[in-house]
């Protein structure tokens, strides 16, 4: 029985608008080029392989997985989770993707090797590698109209270098510092030349999480240099958009996209509409700079796309391969996991591990938000004693539910890292479903198992989630097996994985069209007054967007900033974008002022001057929507 395909989470709206994240899921240090018509989009993946996915779109917000330009990173046993060793937060990050001349290229960083180049004449593969002799911290390459190739790197004092045409080393004596590390250019370049004009993106961490960029008429400089987005978390108050940089669309439009720290899902990837002004790259509406809408119109590219997602994350394990969403926990161990030794099944084959942090072949796939639910089916009939086999979540600290097999039978067994508690129940036959709830909202994650695949019992205590940086990821959904007996062991067979999202559309509600409804502010909970009118009828005015119409009169964004009622017909002025933070709470952006309406916190009076608060800087404009 094939598993049935499950909802996954677009950014796409199918009403013209999308909703950030691009992927609610981790995609971090993005980098995106367009090539004709076409986008390509590329980022980090650390110690799992294979490594650097290639992905395609036609507008910006629909893509689909062409390819994994590494299919394996291998330099000694640490890739290989041998002898104790590890590379976990290491491995391949901070990818720099580039086309020139019909060849697609990707640079990118592996800790203490020299930078690694990959090339194909097409995204889909295959793919070409070679490594450098001198290595770039976080680097991104440009090649000039006159047949120059630069890397910008480095940290904070950010550095230039001419490289040969060959691709293999660095041109002795074109180094030069740009930057003094107080200029505030931080990390994570991106190097264009727009225009005349060279443009470099960075990432700055230090206090309030922020893209400085910087633009000269020269390579080598003198660079000016101002911050284009600052601030802009979506409501979450655990981070801001940062590492990212630009991209044109055919029709001229100009696009930004950055990462941002997200809960425990790890770094998820936001599309902004670029603003320029005086020269300069803003992310963000004209009328509130460096800030990004988190629902907005799409990008205009000229492309119709059908509502896509870059990975189907269920598996029943009846391919030949393994579907794109797996990766591995560092560098597998081909002999000793198939998909042919049983049709239908993943058998993974114990070897030998202290723990689930040091067990190879481990199969993870990135988890996804904000709410999501992995289940597998476990079968058990091959383990030996000594055997441990189940569905972890991978992490720093980490959590799993799984079967440990003994000389008397089997034990089902639940372990949360963060207290080092296993919690045990007796397990009677050799088919087991094991399920992790696990909730991004909350951070908190909840194990049960199932006999019958139909009812589920609980096991174990709550296991709370975090973000950190010994892995540089987040959750992973992991199927595991490994044997503590000092040697190899038996095998276990894996099959229907399934993962249900219930929140995978871009609104937690949908709009209440024609309906009427009060708006409490969060924090004050006051209701938005206008003269004695509290109750609102919702209007579709299109594209995601709304008029509020009361028995006197429309909500109006009369001159300047302030809010009225009006009778006439509603126009730009009384038009509103309907946007949700990522928690369910409502905003509404004024198409008038491109600022968000709110209750000023000491007075209640309705303004329509936000520029977008979060948690830790409520400004009024957050409001539960009623009735």
């Amino acid at each position: 029985m094939k598993t049935p395909p499950t909802q996954t989470w677009h950014a796409d709206n199918g009403n013209g608008t999308f909703s950030n994240p691009l992927f609610y899921e981790e995609f971090s240090d993005p980098d995106l080029i367009r090539v004709g018509s076409d986008f390509y989009l590329t980022g980090t993946t650390m110690h799992t392989m294979p490594g650097l996915p290639v992905l395609h779109s036609k507008d910006l917000v629909n893509w689909r997985f062409l390819s994994y330009a590494c299919e394996r990173l291998d330099f000694g046993p640490e890739y290989r989770l041998e002898d104790g060793k590890a590379i976990y937060g290491q491995g391949i990050w901070a990818p720099s993707f580039r086309w020139h001349k019909g060849t697609f290229y990707i640079f990118t960083n592996v800790r203490g090797q020299p930078m690694q180049v990959y090339a194909a004449t097409n995204p889909a593969g295959p793919w070409k590698h070679w490594a450098m002799k001198t290595g770039f911290h976080d680097p991104s390459v440009l090649f000039d109209d006159d047949g120059k190739i630069y890397v910008v790197y480095g940290y904070r004092d950010l550095r230039l270098v001419q490289l040969n045409s060959e691709l293999t080393d660095a041109i002795p004596g074109t180094e030069r510092t740009l930057f003094k590390q107080s200029d505030g250019m931080g990390e994570g370049a991106h190097f264009y030349k727009i225009n005349g004009k060279y443009v470099i993106t960075s990432a700055w961490y230090l206090g309030t999480m922020k893209m400085p960029c910087a633009r000269a008429d020269r390579p080598e400089g003198p660079y000016e240099v101002k911050v284009i987005s600052e601030g802009e978390d979506f409501g979450i108050a655990k981070g801001a958009m940062h590492q990212g940089g630009i991209v044109e669309t055919p029709a001229g439009e100009w696009w930004g996209f950055s990462m941002m720290d997200f809960n425990s899902l790890g770094r998820l990837t936001g599309l902004s509409p670029v603003t320029w002004k005086d020269g300069w790259p803003y992310f963000g509406l004209p009328g509130n700079l460096g800030r990004s809408p988190r629902t907005w119109v799409k990008p205009k590219t000229g492309a119709s796309s059908k509502l896509s997602a870059p990975y189907e994350r269920s598996d029943d394990f009846s391919g030949k391969t393994l579907k794109p969403i797996w990766q591995w926990n560092h560098a597998p161990d081909n002999t000793t996991w198939s998909l042919t030794e049983r049709p239908g099944f993943l058998r993974l084959h114990a070897l030998p591990a202290p723990d689930f942090w040091q067990a190879r072949n481990t199969l993870t796939q990135r988890a996804v938000g904000p709410v999501s639910i992995p289940t597998v089916e476990l079968e058990l009939a091959g383990m030996k004693p000594g055997d441990l086999a189940g569905l972890g979540l991978l992490n720093s600290p980490y959590a799993w539910i799984g079967v440990r097999c003994e000389g008397s039978g089997f034990t089902l067994e639940q372990f949360d890292k963060t207290t080092n508690k296993t919690t045990q129940a007796p397990l009677r036959g050799t088919r087991v479903w094991l399920r992790a709830e696990c909730d991004f909202f909350t951070e908190k994650a909840r194990f049960s198992f199932s006999t019958n695949g139909k009812s589920f019992q609980p096991l174990g205590e709550s296991f709370k989630m975090v973000f950190q940086l010994k892995t540089f990821q987040g959750i992973r959904y992991s199927l595991f097996h490994y044997s503590t007996s000092g040697a190899a062991g038996g095998h276990a067979d894996f099959t229907r994985f399934t993962v249900d999202e219930p929140l995978c559309h871009g609104l937690t509600k949908p709009i209440p069209y024609g309906k009427r409804i009060t708006l409490r502010e969060v924090g004050s909970q006051r209701a938005l007054t206008l003269d004695t009118a509290t109750q609102f009828k919702v209007l579709d005015r299109g594209q995601g967007r709304v008029a509020l119409e009361s028995a006197l009169g429309f909500v109006s964004v009369a001159s300047g900033e302030s809010v009225v009622l009006m009778r006439e017909k509603p126009g730009e002025p009384e038009t509103f974008q309907w946007i949700e933070t990522p928690q369910g709470e409502l905003t509404l952006l004024s198409l008038s002022t491109q600022r968000y309406l709110r209750l000023a916190p000491e007075s209640g009076k309705p303004l329509a001057d936000g520029t977008g608060g979060n948690r830790s800087r409520p400004d009024g404009s957050r409001f539960r929507c009623e009735g």
